[in-house]
């Protein structure tokens, strides 16, 4: 019976070994929760007040607090700040993980450093989300151009600019004819940035003391800086007592740029243009047109959505990551590659993305670092290797008295 007991003592601390021997492996593992081995007592059945007969490992429990976040500086990496795992796909088998180092492949497609993709709610053709988990595909090819259809162009106006009669006529080449004058790019559909020259005029009022409007005069201009036509009268901007814009805008202009690209019909807004005694200024410009850019990066950031970045200021988002909580994450049952799989035990995937519902935040260009403590388990690798000579010196001296015991 000593011999058994002892046996017993012997496999429990080699299992205890183990497990303290592979925390000590991953001490540097991406994101590795630390594991203990949890023992119980044996007793002979339907007996009592005896000693026992040894131990038994009960289980082996996961720590899952929260490993320390490493900066890498790569943008792809992601650490989970909270709850959640992410989701991988492995032959099309979800497997989830907290080690959020991802690279892109040859095609584009998000995945883990061993090359499982990594599962998310992709972004379509109209710029809204999936509703089913799928991979994630980012573009990093080239971005093709957008012609100009809408500017946005807001005015501060000088009502004490002078007040031209409507005798005058309108040169572009004589300054005397208009106030002030600004331009606005507006790219064609292969790309160029060509521009819009824009004449500002003050009407004289008709009636005196009357709120002056103020004519738009628009010449188009190639890239080159050559005018295509003449100037257009675009629209005439009227204006309230405390010059606020009443009218006038929007306003269409029709060009045809002569250089093999589509003709455009460009739309001005002059929303929020104002009329006052103040300097004048352009108070903003937007423009939803843009020439080709070539890929210049992706970043991932605390909601989860894969933002890519392009050269001609464009930013594209391919996606938004999922992340994955559990009724009982202790269930998952760990496998080969900083993954888990789902467990009767842990109860089924609940998928929401970061930020929302159970599942944490993220961090980008950060990764999160092993929870094991070396220096804990340097203690517990002494406790189980002198449980573990204590219970072999049982198990010799046994030997040793049943040999004597065979010898008489």
């Amino acid at each position: 019976m000593t011999l058994q007991t002892a046996l017993s003592g012997l496999i429990s601390a080699q299992t205890g070994l183990n497990t303290v021997s592979n925390d000590l492996a991953n001490a540097s593992t991406t994101a590795f929760k630390s594991q203990m081995a949890l023992f119980e007592d044996m007793y002979p059945s339907n007996v009592s007040n005896v000693p026992g007969i040894g131990a038994t490992t009960e289980g082996i429990s996961s720590d899952l607090t929260e490993g320390n976040l490493t900066s890498t500086g790569n943008p792809l990496d992601a650490a989970i700040q909270g709850s959640g795992y992410f989701i991988v796909s492995n032959n099309g088998a979800q497997q989830y993980t907290r080690d959020g180092a991802f690279q892109l492949n040859a095609t584009g497609q998000l995945e883990t450093l061993t090359g499982k993709p990594l599962m998310g709610y992709a972004t379509n053709s109209s710029g809204a989300l999936n509703s089913t988990l799928g991979t994630i595909t980012i573009n990093t090819g080239a971005v093709p151009a957008q012609a100009t259809g809408n500017l946005g162009v807001t005015l501060n106006l000088n009502s004490g600019d002078k007040q031209i009669p409507s005798t005058t006529t309108f040169n572009p080449a004589d300054s005397t004819t208009y106030d002030e004058t600004t331009s606005v790019v507006a790219y064609d559909s292969l790309g160029n940035a060509n521009r819009v020259q824009l004449y500002l005029v003050q009407n004289q009022p008709t009636t005196t003391g009357a709120t002056p409007n103020w004519t738009v005069y628009a010449q188009p201009m190639t890239a080159s800086g050559t005018a295509i036509g003449t100037p257009t009268n675009l629209t005439t901007l009227n204006f309230s007592s405390t010059g606020t814009l009443t009218s006038g805008s929007p306003a269409t202009l029709a060009v045809n740029w002569g250089n093999g690209a589509a003709n455009s019909n460009l739309s001005f807004n002059f929303s929020g243009t104002s009329l006052a005694a103040q300097s004048f200024a352009v108070a903003g410009l937007t423009n939803n047109g843009y020439a080709s850019g070539s890929y210049t990066g992706t970043s991932i950031n605390s909601q989860g959505q894969i933002q890519s970045t392009y050269s001609n200021g464009q930013t594209v988002s391919a996606g938004t990551l999922a992340l994955a909580n559990f009724l009982n994450p202790e269930g998952l049952a760990p496998v080969t590659g900083n993954l888990y799989n789902s467990s009767s035990t842990s109860g089924q995937a609940v998928v929401n993305t970061p930020g929302s519902g159970l599942a944490g935040t993220l961090s980008g260009g950060y990764l999160e670092a092993s929870n094991a403590s070396t220096s804990s388990l340097l203690v517990s690798l002494i406790q189980y290797q002198q449980a573990y000579q204590a219970n072999t010196s049982v198990i010799q001296t046994e030997q040793q008295d049943s040999t004597r015991l065979s010898q008489i």
